[in-house]
């Protein structure tokens, strides 16, 4: 998968080898995310930015931790042939406020807060959810934990 990273609003760092290696490593756990054609953009942004695209795109007047915004269905991601021209899988938006007030919260750095969110974003994209049912949501959440611990982040379910 190839990255299209904007940071805007977010103290210096290495955010897009960041993003990178969350990407690499998503792709890992779920096969879909590997396809060479894939391309996602990651935008690092302000909670006004999210808080802006949350009200227009998802009908909620807030700013959230991260937005996805799939370009594909999971049925055409597993159709997806790994020859052919680029594919746009879709964006991610992390807001920095709340990444960084949750990450605090957690006690947790803001990269592996932030990794955690770029992974669970891509899964989105991917066409894993964790609205309509419990056990949805238990799949995507050891899904992310098994990525993340190949990234030496710990569970971020945990207890």
């Amino acid at each position: 998968m190839q990255l299209d990273i904007d940071i805007e609003g977010w103290p210096e760092g290495e955010w897009d080898a960041l993003a990178a290696r969350a990407a690499q490593a998503a792709g890992e756990g779920e096969p879909l995310l590997a396809n060479p054609r894939l391309v996602a953009s990651v935008l690092f942004t302000s909670d006004y930015e999210v808080h802006t695209l949350n009200r227009k795109w998802r009908e909620r007047d807030k700013p959230t931790n991260v937005l996805s915004f799939p370009m594909l269905e999971r049925e055409e991601l597993e159709s997806l042939a790994a020859d052919g021209p680029p594919e746009m899988l879709g964006d991610i938006a992390l807001a920095y406020e709340t990444c960084a007030r949750e990450a605090g919260e957690k006690g947790v750095t803001l990269e592996a807060h932030a990794t955690h969110l770029i992974v669970h974003g891509l899964l989105h994209l991917a066409g894993h959810d964790h609205v309509d049912s419990d056990e949805q949501a238990e799949a995507m959440e050891g899904l992310e934990t098994r990525i993340l611990a190949k990234l030496g982040i710990a569970d971020p379910y945990g207890e």
